[in-house]
């Protein structure tokens, strides 16, 4: 990507930003997933054409979905979702048909590890958190709750 002109982005080192006279082109990759974006519509075109000379790509058109977000769009802006992520989560954690509460975890809520009955099963309950903590990009409403449950520093 540098040779092209690219920049790895000091935020996000998956992201390359390339600043053109046109505008800017922003690539974001994750393993053999990409989202080329930016106001420089030649430049894409160009950087489209020339990875498409250079692996086997497929483009999908407007982002829709992407590493467990959807995507929407209008004329007020750019929307994220996590509807599907989230019943994906909730069907592996086998919760699908539990009680519905409008405060995921009371305010002043405190557990210690002897709590409870021990857990059957923890690497699954680890990657449950981990998808919570996920689910905290669209859904701040839970962070409190995930942070709780989640690992202690």
């Amino acid at each position: 990507m540098a040779s092209l002109g690219f920049k790895s982005s000091p935020h996000d080192h998956a992201l390359f930003v390339q600043h053109t006279s046109r505008g800017s082109i922003l690539l974001l990759l994750y393993v053999d997933d990409m989202v080329i974006t930016g106001d420089d519509r030649p430049g894409i075109s160009k950087l489209k054409h020339y990875l498409g000379q250079q692996f086997e790509t497929k483009d999908l058109g407007q982002l829709s979905y992407f590493l467990g977000l959807e995507v929407t769009s209008d004329t007020s802006g750019y929307y994220l979702s996590q509807a599907k992520y989230a019943t994906d989560l909730l069907s592996r954690a086998g919760l699908t048909d539990t009680k519905v509460v409008t405060t995921p975890l009371e305010i002043n809520a405190k557990f210690d590890a002897g709590d409870g009955t021990p857990l059957q099963n923890p690497t699954l309950y680890r990657q449950l958190v981990g998808s919570l903590i996920y689910l905290t990009v669209t859904r701040h409403d839970i962070a409190h709750a995930v942070h709780i449950v989640g690992p202690s520093t």
